[in-house]
């Protein structure tokens, strides 16, 4: 079976959990066989695992004819596309865009980010899927997330060919239940075009069923899963223990994620406990907001904010002792299984579990550090299926389309 990918992100070059869900997927299908993948992405780097998937960046799709010869287009591209592909490509524009901004190969420049003009790049992506939908052979569309909905809807007009949308997340829940009508519009449109969506938890189908209208029958849960760790990432070994505690927010510093929750439970910890120390890794518009919570908690002393990066250093993963998850929409995500597996050996018996602060106060953040009688709740476990089962459910569910 062949597959058309239309994703925003792709390891190594990853902004949040949506390329490395993304990759864990696609790998995961291809793992169970008889799949022909092609991923998109708006800006490739040429250092992405290409082993079980074909990367086309809309970045090198042309959208305008330019007279070029091979020797030209493969001195520009070459490392990320084939001359080749290229003037397929150029075969089947299908419009005039030269009123469009274009470069020398008549291509629309993407920036691979998030950036302020993000509808006009989402606007400009779906007129490049287009062109490769009208250029490549392939069975199935697949969009990922709301960014690609578009696209994929715009390649089913083209092709006929059945689309599958993957809600990685909703706007109602990033918003907190108050979505940006547009991007709101964006999501309700590419699921009403779909021929069938793939939620990655109960709850999230639960939310486009109640707050999308959409027919059940339609929508399926296929859970995210993590990609073993390589031995070598399991031999670093641990850091010398400490006499302080530290406990560690990992993710997106955004509303979806309930930072505030983190600093608000520190600030309750430090009350009875004085030999702790918070870690908020990850970046996030809130991020300021969470800096000066911390101050005005008084407990910017025990707080840290180390950024992005320190989510994929290994070392410091390895510094983890407390792993705490705060998402309105999931309590547990795929970083959060990863640094489990980083800092754990996979034959020790856990010590301590994921924590979950919920909105409901069914269960108290950061119990196993608290005094006994401080304790309000019992522990909890999140789980994840594997790379191979996630796969097969996403393929049985193309073949049942």
């Amino acid at each position: 079976m062949k597959a058309l990918m239309f994703g925003w992100e792709f390891p190594p070059h990853i902004l949040g959990g949506l390329g490395t869900a993304s990759y864990g997927l696609t790998r995961g299908m291809w793992e169970c066989g008889d799949m022909d993948i092609t991923f998109v992405i708006p800006k490739p780097y040429g250092d992405e695992d290409r082993s079980f998937a074909r990367i086309i960046g809309t970045s090198q799709v042309p959208v305008a004819w330019r007279q070029v010869d091979r020797e030209y287009v493969d001195a520009r591209i070459g490392k990320l596309m084939s001359p080749e592909l290229y003037f397929a490509l150029r075969d089947h524009i299908y419009a005039d865009f030269n009123y469009m901004r274009t470069n020398d190969l008549g291509c629309i420049e993407f920036s691979g980010r998030y950036p302020d003009n993000l509808l006009e790049e989402i606007n400009n992506y779906s007129i490049t899927a287009g062109v490769i939908a009208r250029t490549l052979d392939f069975d199935i569309i697949h969009s990922h997330d709301w960014l690609t909905y578009p696209a994929g809807k715009h390649a089913k007009q083209v092709t006929g060919k059945p689309l599958v949308v993957h809600v990685h997340a909703t706007e109602y829940d990033r918003s907190r239940g108050k979505p940006n009508p547009t991007v709101y519009g964006i999501e309700r449109d590419g699921m009403t075009h779909a021929d069938h969506i793939i939620t990655v938890s109960n709850l999230t189908r639960q939310t486009v069923i109640d707050h999308y209208g959409i027919d059940p029958s339609k929508v399926t849960t296929v859970h995210n899963a993590v990609v073993p760790l390589d031995a070598e990432l399991l031999a670093i070994p641990n850091p010398r223990q400490t006499k302080e505690k530290v406990v560690t927010f990992l993710g997106r510093i955004t509303m979806q994620k309930g930072p505030e929750y983190f600093v608000e439970a520190a600030a309750k910890v430090l009350r009875n406990c004085s030999n702790v120390r918070f870690v908020m890794a990850g970046s996030g518009d809130m991020m300021d907001k969470m800096i000066m919570l911390a101050a005005e908690r008084g407990i910017a002393d025990r707080f840290h904010f180390p950024g992005f990066r320190c989510v994929h250093n290994a070392v410091g993963i390895r510094t983890i002792r407390h792993l705490a998850a705060g998402s309105h929409a999931d309590g547990c995500a795929i970083n959060h299984i990863k640094t489990e597996r980083m800092r754990r050996n996979p034959h020790e018996r856990y010590q301590d579990r994921l924590l979950g602060h919920r909105r409901n106060g069914r269960r108290h953040p950061f119990h196993h550090i608290l005094p006994r009688d401080v304790q309000t709740a019992p522990r909890g476990r999140s789980g994840r299926s594997s790379p191979d089962n996630m796969g097969q459910s996403r393929t049985e569910s193309y073949r049942h389309i």
